[in-house]
């Protein structure tokens, strides 16, 4: 990871324990990918992906989820789950996204993992 994508990713940690969230996990990686970041609300585990653009004439941060994206994600976040081994009622997937200069977008539930097993 570059020095920007940790400032981006430090920057969306924060915001998220601002609005009540446990930082559980960062950078979590194995064969399949990374996760930006694992947090949890109540009894909901959320993966979190951070995305920043500072050009919005190539699309919004979360546009940049795509469909391989995702499914990268999915997969992931399965190997997290069971070699974690979470204890959670819920997961979901959730986008934070960041332009430079505003303040960060929190997108929950940005994305299902339908069809990928645990989820």
């Amino acid at each position: 990871m570059n020095d920007k994508g940790a400032k981006y990713e430090e920057q969306a940690a924060v915001f998220l324990k601002e609005a009540g969230f446990e930082i559980v996990d960062r950078n979590w990686s194995c064969p399949m990918g990374e996760l930006d970041i694992v947090a949890r609300k109540d009894e909901t585990m959320v993966f979190v992906e951070v995305r920043a653009r500072s050009n919005p004439a190539y699309g919004t941060p979360a546009d940049s989820v795509t469909p391989a994206k995702r499914a990268k994600l999915a997969k992931t976040a399965m190997a997290y789950i069971k070699a974690r081994r979470p204890q959670a009622e819920e997961f979901r997937f959730d986008v934070v996204a960041i332009v430079p200069g505003a303040e960060p977008e929190h997108i929950e539930d940005a994305f299902t993992a339908d069809g990928f097993g645990f989820f």
